[in-house]
């Protein structure tokens, strides 16, 4: 899932209210109950790494808005490894935070002043598995969206994927293509037979 929000500045404030508002509604449960929002993470040292980013994140000088910790909870699963959605802002997006994957329930959100600058922060890492865009204008999606270096890139929605496209990611993400003739080629080695005739 996504881990990097950028926001245009004028309007970051109240987004970032808005966003940190519904994470803290997201019940944290088993996840085999109606009311589970978010599970736990695989094992104890996943979560420690995940908890050791947030740390980190302080560390770099970002604010951690809500959740950061680990959480118990009640019942079959009291024994998991539960941790509380993290939004953390202050962040420049060259930081460890920003740049490594963290693979838990923990976001960053930045701000922007500019398309150039945006393209730049989400270009930054050595990932580059999906992107998402939300805008009103579609002449700047497809601008963006054909500066972004990532395999997929949604507009205004999210995990829409028909399986007779290809998925896959660019940079250190992921390795060739899934999903229709894309796939074909990832598991076939295509082979040169030269044969001289006299």
């Amino acid at each position: 899932c996504g881990s990097r929000i950028m926001v245009e500045r004028p309007i970051y404030e109240k987004f970032v209210n808005a966003f940190v508002k519904e994470v803290e509604n997201l019940t944290v449960a088993d996840p085999l109950t109606d009311e589970s929002k978010v599970g736990a993470v695989v094992s104890e040292p996943h979560m420690n790494k995940v908890l050791s980013y947030i740390e980190l994140a302080k560390e770099e000088g970002g604010e951690v808005l809500t959740g950061g910790q680990r959480i118990k909870v009640d019942g079959r699963c009291e024994n998991g490894y539960f941790i509380t959605p993290s939004v953390i802002t202050n962040l420049p997006h060259d930081c460890r935070t920003n740049q490594e994957e963290i693979f838990g329930p923990v976001v960053t959100i930045m701000p922007f002043d500019s398309e150039e600058e945006v393209v730049e922060f989400a270009n930054s890492t050595a990932y580059g598995l999906a992107a998402t865009i939300w805008t009103e204008n579609l002449k700047r999606a497809h601008r963006v969206a054909h500066n972004i270096k990532s395999g997929i890139i949604w507009v205004n929605c999210w995990l829409v994927r028909d399986l007779r496209t290809p998925f896959g990611g660019m940079k250190q993400s992921g390795v060739g293509r899934e999903g229709g003739w894309e796939a074909l080629r990832f598991f076939t080695e295509p082979k040169n037979i030269c044969i001289a005739l006299k």
